[in-house]
């Protein structure tokens, strides 16, 4: 059989080439792609090409070129220009997956991949962020093990309505909405399941010695009927003016008598006393008649009742005491727990971490490192030999053994905790 043009031969060869060698270059590529993303390591070359013609062999037989009888038979140009094609497209594959794993962000896992989310349909932009609207579905189950949830309490449990960040995951949303609840209807325990459209399905127990808790050991609470300022709340320092005295201490329970709408304390089911108070204690067993639980920690003004822990000698002093004023006295502006409180409810958490020596960020700047764009946290202060720096900028370079508080989503502060503390 008389041997092919050199043209017809080359020709051939680049369509063996491009035939036996797609598998090579998906191989080669993957490889280097998996290496570099996981590890950041890259595949040597020379491995590339021997696994590259190794596959070649099996898929076309040109393992056979080694022969130096096939390699001198009428096709050996074009057998030899099928290696040549195949080897290249290998390499190119190879260095385009290793350049892809090495620019692909590192912040997707199988967790996160899995995670539910809200669904777009119901989430609301508000300011510029999303925000969605859970509300309550169903009956308010009771939680095994717990009393059962008074009708009144269950009743506005089903009413509850209230807005939250749509871009959390599920998971964090429900225990967000689960703390909301505790807090505003100070619950005993609370279970919460939302779907992808907000509706929340609630099971939650009552509160369980709501007002004996909250008094401190060696203390006495007495009640006091009368006006109450708008905004009252427990944990505030008052000061109660009666016709036998006047009394310092803080306030265990609070609430508005009046009916507010649901966004207060709500009516108080027992009649307020003609005059004087109601004791009760934390420590004496005492036979005060438990203060039902408020459905918020704050009062709506008007005439209400407020529950204040005194010492013993003061809380035998107000028994039968008419209250002619309360005053409560000013602790200041926090703006950090403003910030705080925002931060959290925007779905951020904070952590603390010990750079670990030999880790990413030992020895090289924030910037370098790009802290906030490689994993999605925010450096807030660094504590070095001198100190602690506040706001620190891209040119903070800690060293193993420093100190570092950061702030981002869960999953984002967990990654990053993982990868730079010890």
């Amino acid at each position: 059989m008389p041997a092919s043009s050199f043209p017809v031969q080359v020709l051939l060869g680049m369509y063996l080439g491009l035939l036996t060698g797609i598998i090579p270059a998906l191989v080669a590529w993957g490889l280097g792609f998996l290496f570099k993303y996981f590890t950041g390591v890259t595949i040597p070359g020379f491995g590339v090409v021997v696994l590259s013609l190794a596959i070649a062999g099996v898929n076309g037989g040109l393992l056979a070129l080694t022969d130096p009888t096939i390699a001198g038979s009428a096709n050996g140009t074009a057998l030899l220009v099928g290696i040549v094609v195949i080897l290249m497209l290998s390499m190119y594959a190879h260095a385009k997956g290793d350049a892809m794993g090495a620019s692909m962000p590192k912040r997707l896992s199988f967790r996160t991949l899995t995670e539910r989310t809200i669904s777009t349909d119901v989430v609301e932009l508000v300011g510029g962020r999303g925000q969605v609207r859970v509300t309550v579905t169903g009956d308010v189950a009771d939680l095994e093990g717990y009393p059962a949830l008074p009708a009144d309490l269950r009743e506005s449990l089903g009413g509850f309505s209230d807005a939250f960040p749509a871009e959390l995951p599920l998971a964090e949303l429900e225990s967000m909405v689960t703390a909301r609840l505790r807090t505003k209807f100070d619950l005993a325990d609370a279970s919460v399941r939302l779907d992808e459209r907000g509706r929340a399905t609630v099971a939650a127990a009552p509160p369980v010695g709501n007002v004996s808790r909250r008094v401190p050991a060696g203390k006495r609470a007495v009640s006091f009927a009368g006006l109450v300022p708008t905004g009252l709340a427990r944990g505030d320092e008052v000061r109660v003016v009666t016709d036998g005295g006047e009394f310092e201490g803080t306030v265990v329970a609070a609430r508005s008598i009046v009916d507010d709408g649901g966004r207060g304390d709500g009516p108080d089911p027992r009649p307020a006393p003609g005059s004087g108070s109601d004791p009760g204690t934390a420590t004496d067993g005492g036979t005060e008649e438990p203060i039902p639980a408020p459905a918020s920690p704050t009062t709506t003004g008007g005439v209400g009742r407020v529950t204040v822990a005194l010492e013993w000698s003061a809380a035998t002093e107000a028994l039968g005491a008419e209250l002619r004023r309360l005053e409560v006295r000013s602790r200041g502006t926090r703006r950090e727990f403003e910030l705080v409180s925002l931060l959290r409810r925007a779905g951020r958490r904070f952590g603390r971490v010990s750079v670990r020596h030999g880790s990413v960020l030992d020895g090289r700047s924030l910037g370098e490192v790009a802290v906030r764009d490689e994993y999605g946290v925010a450096v807030l202060a660094v504590r070095t030999d001198g100190g602690w720096e506040v706001a620190p900028d891209d040119g903070v370079r800690p060293v193993g053994g420093d100190d570092l508080i950061a702030v981002g989503t869960r999953s984002d502060l967990e990654r990053f905790l993982e990868e730079v503390g010890a």
